[in-house]
């Protein structure tokens, strides 16, 4: 009996400390041996040099999910996953949607019927728009408890947006708990004051959507978000940030010591609000939400994701195609207010960040790594992925780091009717991918049978050596004995 399942060599390992030359073992779909040389494996598969990976870890997308307004996402788990696999990816981590009335087992449920096609490992972040007493006190409880432990919410949007109070309340939840909330940060009487300014003018094309969303709508709610995670003192990750004044926020309040961790996104980098000004209703593709800025903000996150302000850098994929079961769910005419918001991605995150990154020398091959799995494995309690280490499963990405070609929508593999990315010259792809030591792409040919991925059920967030945030009214050695509790 061979010692080894498969062994991969001559290649060159990467993990987020450093590279070397050398060969991986696995053995009963974990890395059993990393070495300079490994003898043996029943399947032995020659790298040729190329670079052997964590396979990436995609921590935000929408996967067979409806919108709160009732539009569902193109892709279902079995092309949201094999997508995601063409990209890099071997496991994801998509949202789980309550809407108003349903409770968080019922949520569970649903999705995990939903999630039984996916060819790549799963777990959920939950989205929270009804934080009743019952899912506070029982519904969130059982969920971090069976491994789903972080939580989505919003600032915007009427029928998902959280005011203040109910913040703090959710806060301490997950503080008490030692969960992580992510949110999206955007003032939302901002932007319906803008957006009935700009109606009023008859401003209704895809361009405007741009400018009904400021840059101040992001900043004040992520100024205003880190606030009331300080005074909890609970982790907070901002999602799909997309201003420079929004980063220079998170940078402050990490140098503080706050637990505050944070994301941008690849369109964020590339695309621009002239790409909403296109002729007819075509800018509807490039409609999202916070929207695309200016290559002055490009550069800014650039150089925030090389200061270590972020810790993610995720797709935000959310497949709504350009015809009426998407962008257009409400004709043909809609103004930009009633189209559906949200770009694809999740195959384009991990090509466009090597290639804009490390490529062109923005970081290094193993901040490629952090930012595709280490981080976002640790951040997200996914304890057996994200690092080339024996002992942890066997997510491997095997990449091509001189194939160089144009993007183009057959290379995404989803259910969508475009790319943003297309005509994008791209250099680096992955051509192989496994999960848990079985194969999901090989040779750039999908190979795995649809239901293979399991559920990860995660740990609590490793925040790392953030010391937090201790206000002076809620520190009883500093107000007069006082203790606030969460």
């Amino acid at each position: 009996m061979a010692e080894f399942d498969t062994v991969i060599h001559s290649g060159t390992i990467v993990t987020s400390e450093g590279s070397f030359a050398g060969d991986l073992a696995i053995r009963d779909g974990r890395i059993a041996a990393i070495g300079e040389k490994i003898a043996g494996g029943a399947q032995r598969i020659d790298a040729g040099g190329r670079l052997v990976l964590p396979g990436g870890i995609e921590s935000h997308c929408h996967i067979a999910q409806e919108s709160s307004s009732g539009i569902m996402t193109a892709d279902d788990y079995r092309s949201g996953s094999v997508s995601a696999a063409f990209g890099g990816n071997s496991s994801f981590i998509p949202f789980a949607a309550q809407h108003r009335g349903q409770s968080i087992r019922h949520v569970l449920d649903t999705y995990g019927e939903r999630a039984k096609s996916s060819v790549i490992d799963y777990g959920w972040h939950l989205i929270v728009s009804d934080p009743s007493d019952e899912v506070l006190t029982k519904g969130l409880p059982e969920a971090f408890e069976a491994g789903v432990t972080s939580f989505k919410v919003f600032t915007t949007y009427d029928l998902l947006n959280l005011g203040d109070a109910e913040m703090l309340r959710i806060l301490s939840v997950a503080k008490k708990y030692g969960a992580i909330t992510m949110v999206h940060s955007e003032n939302n009487a901002m932007i319906k004051w803008m957006n009935a300014r700009l109606a009023e003018d008859g401003h209704t094309a895809p361009r405007y959507h741009a400018v009904s969303r400021p840059e101040l709508a992001e900043e004040e709610a992520i100024h205003r978000m880190i606030s009331l995670a300080k005074l909890v003192d609970a982790a907070l990750f901002v999602v799909h940030v997309s201003t420079r004044g929004g980063a220079e926020l998170v940078a402050r309040a990490r140098a503080e010591g706050a637990k505050v961790f944070a994301e941008t996104c690849p369109q964020y980098l590339s695309l621009t609000r002239d790409d909403l000004d296109r002729p007819g209703q075509e800018g509807a593709a490039y409609i999202c939400s916070p929207p695309v800025r200016d290559a002055d903000t490009q550069e800014a996150l650039w150089s925030h994701i090389r200061r270590g302000t972020f810790d993610c850098i995720t797709s935000d994929h959310a497949p709504y195609r350009m015809d009426a079961t998407g962008k257009f769910v409400n004709g043909a005419d809609a103004p930009y207010t009633k189209m559906g918001s949200g770009m694809p991605g999740i195959a384009m995150r991990l090509p466009y960040l090597f290639s804009e990154g490390v490529v062109k020398g923005r970081i290094t091959l193993n901040d490629f790594v952090r930012f595709s799995a280490a981080n976002p494995a640790r951040l997200f309690g996914m304890t057996r992925k994200g690092r080339l280490h024996p002992g942890l499963d066997a997510d491997i990405a095997i990449w091509n780091p001189e194939l160089t070609k144009r993007a183009t929508l057959a290379d995404m593999h989803d259910n969508m009717d475009y790319t943003p990315f297309e005509g994008m010259e791209i250099t680096g792809w992955p051509e192989s991918v496994l999960t848990r030591g079985a194969w999901v792409i090989r040779d750039r040919a999908l190979v795995a049978q649809e239901g293979q991925g399991r559920f990860v059920a995660r740990a609590l967030p490793d925040l790392g050596a953030a010391p937090g945030w201790n206000a002076i009214e809620t520190d009883p050695s500093r107000n007069f004995g006082a203790r606030i509790r969460p």
